[in-house]
């Protein structure tokens, strides 16, 4: 139901942990997947992977995961995609699910939790991680660019489709 994230050579070896890139190949204008696939990974990430501010970089079901970023240099570095939600996924996330399902004002209404959030760290801006459990605490830089422009790009696609719609 889903695309690996890693496929390595060796056949017994795979790495078949839920991440949010395959969001990417749905989301973009043109994908190798079918409609059946593509709806496949947006519901799965959907229920797995999103939070309010983002999409979890590691399912909450894996070994590995942890649901807080913190701790000195080495165990934020260790952190960073074992769970920690970031927010440029998001707008992937909110493409995907517009481009599927075609329904804008509810693919918009998943960008709800950032716009709380734009007056809780840098004001008008949008943090680089948050941590994977609620409250979802913002971490790292208050203001991270790719952020901004990906839930920018989201925002815009979905008010474009509503405005085709009328």
């Amino acid at each position: 139901n889903c695309l690996f994230d890693v496929i390595l050579t060796d056949p017994h070896s795979k790495d078949n942990a839920l991440r949010p890139n395959q969001l990417l190949a749905v989301a973009l204008p043109f994908s190798a997947l079918t409609k059946s696939q593509c709806q496949s990974i947006v519901e799965l990430c959907g229920t797995t992977l999103l939070t309010p501010v983002g999409m979890r970089s590691l399912a909450p079901s894996e070994a590995y995961y942890q649901g807080v970023y913190g701790g000195d240099q080495r165990a934020r570095d260790a952190a960073y995609h074992q769970g920690t939600v970031w927010a440029w996924p998001l707008g992937y996330f909110v493409r995907a699910h517009l481009k599927v399902f075609g329904k804008p004002e509810e693919s918009l209404r998943y960008l709800d939790g950032i716009e709380a959030h734009l007056s809780e760290g840098g004001l008008g801006t949008i943090s680089e991680v948050f941590d994977a459990e609620e409250p979802y605490t913002p971490r790292g830089c208050f203001a991270q660019a790719w952020s901004v422009a990906e839930v920018l790009h989201a925002w815009t696609a979905c008010q474009q489709a509503m405005a085709s719609d009328t």
